[in-house]
């Protein structure tokens, strides 16, 4: 795949990380996944949401390939997946040494004034 590509590739799936961690509710669910695994209805009964919304959620927070989900007689169960995170904590690295270098910067920059 060519570099282009796959940057262009990247930040569809940052896109839709950061979409789907930018609703209350969803980060809520998600944050309830990563105590462990539950199904639907026991997501339903954990918040004051309806079932076809949980539902909806889930779908969003799995297409951005937060949660995986796997069927069990009439019962789905969701967990998280944790590689889901990976795009979103390399962006955050990245940025981090961004700013680390640029406060180094200013700091060299400052004590040569102080001089």
């Amino acid at each position: 795949m060519a570099y282009k590509s796959w940057v262009q590739s990247a930040a569809v799936i940052e896109d839709k990380i950061f979409q789907a961690l930018a609703d209350p509710s969803r980060r809520a669910i998600f944050e309830s996944l990563t105590r462990g695994e539950a199904a639907v209805k026991d997501l339903t009964a954990r918040f004051d949401i309806s079932q076809p919304a949980i539902s909806q959620h889930l779908a969003t927070l799995k297409d951005a390939g937060l949660v995986s989900g796997r069927r069990e007689g009439r019962c789905v169960y969701y967990r998280v997946e944790p590689r889901g995170l990976k795009p979103l904590v390399d962006w955050i690295a990245h940025y981090r040494a961004f700013w680390t270098e640029r406060v180094d910067r200013l700091e060299q920059l400052l004590e040569k004034m102080d001089e």
